[in-house]
């Protein structure tokens, strides 16, 4: 790549001191045709470490950066790469590996928490990203996102890997084609059994840099005995399993449909059941999603089949995954691929898939010819599946415990949902939830704006539009927040 324009260069580097002010007045020139990309990849967890192990052989990619607030962590993936004969520099600090001139793209692979603020700064910085879903922790996050992706015109794809999955794409194509039909709706489900995270006295970990750890969020102390992972059933750095595994399923559905566009409204119910933890996501979950001319409801279970084993429920044959429902038959699948239905269940069709192992490729391909429009998930579509998690979950957060027949009100009319709620009440009671006596949490009606930045309008009056555009906005902990698009 030629270098930056002097006047885009001062542009950009003016705006980086505001995030971290030792960042030098240079910044890394993407590979060209001939060159390795050179990555870095931030968050070594289980995601981050099997990006680790996915870039080390890849061809055309070479690792000059591990980052993890973990010394542990960094220390392993470390060793790793060596081992396979790279030698990466090894950081604790993210603010440094966007500082690096040997960095080209960054893999963002944190709790969710640090994923828009960091790639913020690193498109700022001049770096390429690929961003772990959700791309963002709150609406406004995502909405930001999307715009300094478009402002600096950065390569910024989105870690829904499914929408690189080949079978998903040829029967997105075929679905298109219109052989079964308009979509109709979706039931979507992520039936994936979640243990208790159990209760500690407060603490912070004295192994780690416990304020870099918590960056832009609140720095409080812990009340769960484990540290990883567990983050995600905490509103302060994770977004549920709703965020955390049904935007899978929900972006992959938006790509067979072939839709764009944020949702007109959507609603939450469930609640957190059995349980008796730290945790503060709800373990049980409906979310109801309008579109212009599309209904998809979103079903998250995390308590097994019935209490004392491990087996889960399943939907039309599958656990996770997407069934969808149009005018002349269906289309189920997800994981490896998908087959279509006609309208009296026999299967015509089948789309072997492959889980999306080219979806690092295809973000470093488009990275070598400076491209985004070659992305298979360009983070606008990141930004709007995200935004749905976002709005389910804001509308749980925002709502009360209600009587069984307030909830089949309000289900009433979306398709599927009646009878996902009596499906529900049965797979409470197996587990020894009495759902009548333990109430369902119903949210309100959310509208998000047409940018997804907050949300417009909500059922429940100004006060309750007053929380949710407050939740919308999220906060930001100086100094890890970020400057406005």
């Amino acid at each position: 790549m030629p270098p930056l324009p002097r006047r885009r260069f001062l542009r950009l580097g003016a705006a980086v001191p505001l995030v971290f002010p030792f960042v030098r007045r240079s910044f890394a020139a993407a590979a060209g045709t001939n060159a390795d990309i050179r990555v870095a990849v931030i968050g070594l967890g289980g995601k981050g470490g099997g990006h680790v192990r996915n870039l080390l052989p890849l061809a055309g990619a070479r690792l000059t950066a591990l980052c993890d607030v973990d010394p542990a962590r960094l220390a392993a993936q470390v060793a790793a790469a060596k081992a396979a004969g790279q030698a990466p520099a090894a950081e604790t600090d993210p603010r440094r590996v966007l500082a690096r001139a040997d960095v080209d793209a960054v893999v963002i692979a944190t709790p969710n928490h640090w994923h828009a603020p960091l790639a913020i700064w690193a498109c700022r910085a001049g770096k390429d990203v690929y961003v772990e879903k959700p791309v963002s922790h709150s609406l406004w996050e995502g909405a930001q996102l999307a715009a300094v992706a478009r402002q600096t015109g950065r390569v910024v794809q989105a870690g829904t890997q499914y929408r690189s999955d080949e079978g998903l794409r040829a029967a997105a194509a075929w679905l298109r084609e219109g052989h079964i039909g308009r979509p109709r709706s979706a039931h979507i489900v992520w039936y994936e059994q979640r243990n208790a995270i159990g209760r500690a006295e407060p603490h912070r970990p004295s192994d780690l840099d416990y304020d870099l750890y918590c960056g832009p969020a609140p720095l409080v102390p812990l009340t769960r005995p484990r540290l990883h992972y567990d983050w995600h059933w905490v509103w302060s750095t994770g977004n549920g399993d709703l965020g955390n595994s049904g935007v899978h399923p929900i972006d992959a559905c938006r790509m067979l449909v072939g839709g764009t566009d944020l949702p007109r409204r959507v609603r939450g119910l469930g609640g957190r059941f059995a349980f008796d933890d730290a945790g503060e996501t709800p373990n049980t979950q409906l979310t109801l999603v309008e579109f212009a001319d599309f209904r998809m409801l979103v079903e998250n279970r995390n308590l097994p089949q019935k209490a004392g084993v491990r087996a889960m429920d399943q939907l039309r044959g599958i656990r996770e995954g997407i069934c969808l429902d149009c005018e002349g038959g269906s289309f189920v699948g997800l994981r490896g691929g998908g087959s279509v239905f006609d309208r009296d269940g026999k299967r015509i069709r089948q789309f072997p898939g492959d889980g999306g192992g080219r979806h690092m490729a295809n973000f470093l391909d488009a990275v070598r010819a400076r491209r985004p429009a070659e992305l298979q998930a360009p983070i606008v579509e990141g930004h709007v599946s995200s935004a749905v998690c976002h709005l389910g979950n804001l509308s749980w957060r925002l709502g009360r415990p209600a009587a069984e027949s307030e909830c089949a009100a309000a289900l009433a009319t979306h398709p599927g949902a009646p009878e996902a709620f009596a499906a529900l009440e049965r797979h409470l009671a197996a587990n020894g939830v009495d759902a009548k006596r333990t109430r369902f949490v119903l949210g309100p009606e959310l509208e998000p704006d047409a940018e997804g930045r907050t949300v417009r309008a909500a059922g429940g009056g100004s006060e309750t539009l007053a929380a949710a555009q407050a939740l919308a906005r999220g906060t930001h902990r100086a100094p890890y927040h970020f400057e406005p698009a």
